[in-house]
């Protein structure tokens, strides 16, 4: 896999800079600005949904943002110092950096944003695949995290087709992601998993009532 010792030093250093890219937590910093723990308010993550419950849309825009960004300047920043295989491990640890960050005592989001990014600087094609499912489960079921539970549930298979490289790693990815959607699974299952209010148009209309 590595042909000297310089090689696995730049594969080691490609991982750690995408562990720290990923413990850049914007909904985080804009929330303390205003005075707001994220941690504690909403659901408790750190990602996009919450920052659009929890601080709005600007804010949840900013934090969709900047989270994609981080994956993909962390997949293209793997490349440049360790090739290919800097890319993948950089996927991998990017995300992992987001949903257990080091400087914020381990406690993250669930990194669907993130490796979204990671996606897109590996293979645009797959990643807009993957953009696709996520957004026409989520308008069918108006709940974000089951659009994201679908994309991750495909996100290998799609790899089989579209990225084989990337497959094993795709996987490990998905597993680790879906472990940290399991209470959005077990709310889904017993149709308690809430709805995103600009898609629900009941809920929408309870709210101006």
């Amino acid at each position: 896999m590595f042909n000297d010792g310089s090689s696995v030093a730049m594969m080691v250093a490609a991982c750690l800079i995408a562990y720290f890219i990923g413990n850049i937590s914007p909904s985080t910093i804009i929330a303390k600005s205003q005075g707001v723990d994220i941690k504690k308010e909403g659901s408790g993550n750190a990602g996009t949904t919450n920052a659009l419950r929890v601080l709005g849309k600007k804010a949840a825009v900013i934090t969709l943002v900047i989270d994609i960004l981080k994956g993909v300047a962390a997949v293209l920043i793997g490349g440049l110092l360790a090739g290919e295989n800097g890319m993948m491990g950089a996927a991998l640890f990017v995300m992992l950096g987001h949903i257990w960050p080091m400087i914020y005592k381990f406690k993250g989001g669930k990194g669907i944003a993130t490796s979204f990014g990671a996606l897109l600087a590996i293979n645009p094609l797959l990643a807009l695949v993957e953009l696709a499912i996520v957004a026409i489960v989520t308008l069918i079921s108006k709940r974000m995290s089951a659009g994201s539970i679908a994309g991750l549930v495909l996100l290998p298979v799609m790899c089989v087709f579209l990225e084989p490289r990337f497959v094993w790693i795709a996987v490990i990815i998905s597993v680790i992601m879906l472990i940290k959607h399991r209470a959005n699974i077990v709310r889904i299952i017993h149709g308690e998993e809430p709805k995103l209010g600009f898609l629900d148009k009941k809920a929408s209309e309870g709210k101006e009532e």
